[in-house]
């Protein structure tokens, strides 16, 4: 089956999934930048590498998450095909890696920085579920 050489402009949707991910990730920098470092002070040391743990995690969410974005808005630009967007090589990372979370992970973790992990593992699920209906499109 031959792609369409024109591809779709973004929807709503898909718009206000790009603007939410720029913007949780604009969040995460700032709360990274200011209010970690001295939420992190106040903390014993099993929640210190809690702390250190998830906003790894968080990280690595948000950059798959932007990464798959941008690569979809390369299709829609048609600067990419779909099936180079959606190639294996470009696939979001392992989702247990991103989205693992024992019971009582974020317990003792400032208020802030859960909110932030709550948003970016939600934010992340609906990609990945993006991800799964496009592969299911594409066969």
């Amino acid at each position: 089956m031959t792609e369409p050489s024109i591809n779709p402009p973004p929807t709503a949707f898909f718009s206000k999934t790009y603007d939410e991910a720029l913007g949780l990730l604009e969040e995460a920098k700032s709360y990274f930048a200011v209010l970690e470092p001295l939420e992190r002070r106040g903390l014993a040391v099993p929640e210190r590498l809690k702390l250190c743990t998830e906003t790894i995690r968080m990280t690595a969410r948000l950059t798959q998450i932007m990464a798959w974005l941008l690569m979809q808005r390369a299709v829609y630009a048609g600067e990419v095909t779909r099936v180079t967007a959606l190639a294996d090589t470009v696939t979001l990372a392992d989702v247990g890696v991103c989205m693992e979370q024992a019971e009582g992970d974020w317990n003792g973790l400032p208020r802030r920085l859960v909110r932030l992990l709550d948003r970016s593992q939600r934010l992340y699920l609906r990609v990945a579920r993006l991800d799964e209906l496009a592969r299911r499109q594409l066969n």
